[in-house]
C-alpha cells in the first residue's frame, strides 16, 4: 500500500473541503414551479 506524502494529503484535504462547501458550481434555481415553505416552528409547555 502506497504512503501518503504529506502534499497528497493537503491535496486530498482541499478537494473534500471545498466538495464541502459546495465549490462544485454556481447556485441554480429550483426546476418545478410551485408553492415552497420554509421556516422555524417550536413547540414547548410554560410550567409556571
Amino acid at each position: 500500500m502506497p504512503r501518503l506524502t504529506r502534499s497528497t494529503c493537503l491535496a486530498l484535504f482541499s478537494a473534500f473541503s471545498l466538495a464541502a462547501c459546495g465549490a462544485d458550481g454556481a447556485p441554480e434555481p429550483p426546476t418545478k414551479s410551485g408553492i415552497t415553505l420554509s421556516g422555524e416552528a417550536q413547540i414547548g409547555v410554560v410550567v409556571k
